[in-house]
């Protein structure tokens, strides 16, 4: 059976539609037949050969969701037509330390669909078994899709911050991490502040469900955030170094500054503040499988989607690049048409 695959040829080539052997799933494997998938700026690792470690042809991907079509052997949770998700975790080596001490996430040789194998830019992707999620019924494909990379990382990095509601978290930027970071801040509880550039924003944050809208362009937003008795967590969503340091300072008494999204250059912080104020700067990286299951089920609970614009699978390149240029509001998910 052959079926339908975007793939990069080499490193740095384009992204191009060809025909390919459905392969079977092996032991502990499970062959998902794709649905959508979504489009993440972290699928230019695979475009652009940012990882050594690719091998090529390479087909992106890592925000997939569809139904299960058959499984290899020693699977017993999943089953053909149930409808799963696949996202930046895609299995774990089982050697390094993180995973030995159970923080899989974090495994130093992740296994990423679209990096490590194969991933969701195609009819049919075959992932290990522990990669998969749970997709509730009633999420549509198209909007699941994002939530499994940045509905996740927004979403896991608040829950295992050291917030709690009514505390006050700052959302960093209003892109497609931005964005979902609002909704799932505000539907937590916490008392929201997004921030962006330009007045126009400002109507659209508060629909979203922030209580207060910090427009950048217009002063000092560390001064801003301390006027609001300062935030406990700034969740920084943009890639931008200069806005993230900016903002640094209204964090407040042990205040954490959570960086998700990868700026070109370092950040720049006071020190002083840091020790004075038991302040921290740390990193969030995504989730598991079960931490996908729990994204997917709060924002069928609470009412969180993305916003999304849709290609189907032949038009990837043009979808990719959509993605690319930031013009997107807010993702970019490819239909199969399954």
């Amino acid at each position: 059976m052959k079926a339908r695959y975007i793939q990069v040829e080499k490193s740095g080539g384009p992204l191009t539609l060809v025909e390919r052997e459905v392969p079977e799933p092996g032991a502990g494997q499970v062959r998902v037949r794709v649905e959508a998938s979504g489009v993440c700026h972290s699928d230019s690792m695979t475009v652009e050969g940012l990882f050594p470690f690719i091998t090529y042809p390479r087909v992106p991907g890592h925000e997939i969701v569809g139904k299960v079509d058959a499984v290899g052997e020693n699977v017993s949770q999943w089953k053909p037509g149930q409808r799963v998700g696949i996202g930046w975790y895609g299995g774990h080596c089982r050697r390094c330390e993180p995973c030995r001490r159970g923080d899989l996430v974090a495994c130093q040789n992740l296994l990423v669909p679209g990096l490590a194998y194969d991933g969701g830019y195609a009819d049919y992707v075959v992932a290990p078994a522990e990669a998969l999620a749970a997709v509730p019924d009633s999420l549509k494909s198209l909007d699941a899709a994002p939530l499994l990379c940045a509905g996740l990382t927004t979403f896991n990095a608040l829950r295992n911050s050291g917030a709690k509601p009514p505390d006050t978290v700052a959302i960093l930027g209003m892109g497609g991490l931005g964005h979902l970071g609002v909704q799932f801040a505000a539907k937590m509880g916490f008392n929201t502040v997004a921030i962006a550039r330009g007045a126009d924003k400002e109507k659209f944050a508060h629909e979203l469900g922030a209580r207060h809208y910090i427009d950048s362009t217009k002063g000092d937003v560390a001064d801003s955030l301390r006027k609001l008795g300062g935030a406990r967590v700034i969740l920084a969503t943009v890639t931008d170094a200069d806005a993230m340091s900016a903002a640094l300072g209204g964090l407040g008494y042990r205040g954490e500054f959570l960086a998700i999204g990868v700026p070109g250059k370092p950040i720049q912080a006071a020190v002083a503040d840091l020790i004075m104020q038991k302040r921290s700067i740390q990193g969030w990286p995504s989730g598991t499988s079960i931490d996908s299951e729990d994204t997917l089920k709060f924002s069928e609970m609470t009412g969180v989607l993305p916003m999304i614009e849709t290609f189907p699978l032949e038009r990837a390149a043009e979808g990719y690049a959509r993605m690319m240029s930031g013009k997107a509001r807010f993702r970019v998910v490819l239909e199969t048409g399954a």
